[in-house]
């Protein structure tokens, strides 16, 4: 598929050339300092190369929503100062994004050199995918590298609108996702079994409908499941329900039936009297059969014996793609199916990719990530991904001959 096979930095000549690069560096921060480098991290493969071949690079990346405004804790400043520690080299910050300042230091960059852009989302022309600064920015380089993915799903100047003006490719980051990604999606090992989780069904429906036609076994956990129940006739309580969704729900079911995909809900659901306020207070719970939730009580999670059938389908599996959590996992009482799911990829032999977001944030805090064969850097460029969409950031790249 061509939304796939996209040229990368080693099919081109970066040699002695400015290369513009788009980093995810919207990291998070408290009172100025970074409290996770994760992403600078993640970056390095792709800058590294760039700096040995002989590159001259121009980094550039979005913090936070300063809504096209200078706003000072959005500033790139900590980044080139932790980008500076990890490259040993010193990596200039730009004062603007593509005005004087970034002009002069771009053109004064010599071979093995790297800089860093102020954040273009203070330029309020960035989100709107405005052709003058994506024009501006491409004046500032010979070569467009993305390797956002995290913001592949965003048509922004510096995400799509650059590559009208530059050869485009594909930095090591991106390359991995569209690779094992693509792989799952358009010709994967079988079974392939698909877990979906999370808290509305609204958030999942075209990711629910491609994947009917790509999946042997489509998994549904979290709050989207008593929507899936209820379309079955089950009584619900006060769990998280979409009245709306009820005849969608039903249609997919009716669909997997025709296709012969195999739908798992949950048979049994930790309910409790009300959501946990805050999120990780104590709380008293019980666990019912999912046919029968009482209604003065709410489904938090899923229970054991749905948490050992899940494990069970996932460990027969030979590709899983999984994206959402199965409860309220920020609550330790109500992480128990979250982590079983973990847990169940962890131990698998299979390809497991788990989608960015709630399900990466759990693999992550629950130290299973190094087990894993995949956790996308995206949570919602991911979806668009397994909802089978062009991401714009991707679809602008060169495609290899």
């Amino acid at each position: 598929m061509a939304m796939y096979n996209k040229k990368s930095i080693e099919d081109v000549e970066v040699a002695g050339k400015k290369v513009l690069v788009r980093c995810d560096f919207n990291v998070p921060m408290k009172d100025g300092v970074i409290t996770s480098d994760k992403r600078i991290v993640e970056a390095l493969p792709t800058i590294k190369y760039l700096l040995s071949k002989g590159a001259k690079v121009i980094l550039c990346s979005h913090m936070g929503k300063p809504k096209g405004q200078v706003v000072e804790k959005y500033s790139l400043a900590p980044v080139a100062a932790r980008l500076s520690e990890l490259l040993g080299i010193n990596v200039a910050l730009a004062a603007d994004t593509t005005g004087e300042d970034a002009k002069a230091k771009a053109a004064a960059l010599k071979e093995g050199e790297a800089m860093l852009l102020e954040n273009v989302r203070f330029d309020i022309r960035e989100e709107k995918n405005d052709p003058t600064m994506a024009k501006e920015l491409a004046d500032l380089a010979e070569l467009y590298v993305n390797d956002a993915f995290g913001t592949a799903h965003r048509a922004h100047a510096s995400t799509a609108g650059v590559a009208d003006y530059l050869p485009a490719v594909c930095g090591y980051l991106i390359g991995k996702e569209i690779g094992i990604m693509g792989k799952a999606l358009s010709n994967p090992e079988r079974p392939f079994v698909a877990i979906l989780g999370g808290a509305k069904v609204k958030d999942k429906l075209s990711v629910i409908n491609n994947l009917l036609t790509k999946v042997d076994t489509l998994i549904i956990g979290g709050g989207m499941a008593y929507t899936f129940l209820a379309a079955q006739g089950k009584g619900t309580g006060t769990s998280l329900l979409d009245e709306s969704k009820i005849d969608y729900c039903r249609e997919m079911l009716e669909k997997a039936e025709a296709q012969g995909v195999k739908i798992l809900l949950p048979v049994d659901t930790v309910v409790a009297k009300e959501f946990p306020d805050p999120i990780d207070a104590e709380i008293e719970t019980t666990t019912v059969c999912s046919c029968c939730i009482p209604e003065d009580m709410m489904g938090l999670d899923i229970g054991e014996k749905t948490a050992a059938l899940y494990a069970e389908a996932a460990k027969n599996a030979k590709t899983v793609v999984w994206n959402g959590p199965m409860g309220v996992f920020e609550n330790p009482t109500l992480a128990k199916g979250t982590i079983a799911v973990a847990q169940a990829l962890a131990d698998s032999e299979a390809t497991t990719i788990v989608g960015g977001g709630d399900s990466a944030a759990a693999c992550e805090q629950l130290g299973f990530a190094s087990e894993i064969t995949h956790i996308s850097t995206g949570g919602g460029a991911s979806l668009e991904f397994l909802e089978g969409l062009e991401l714009p950031g991707i679809a602008c790249l060169n495609d290899k001959e």
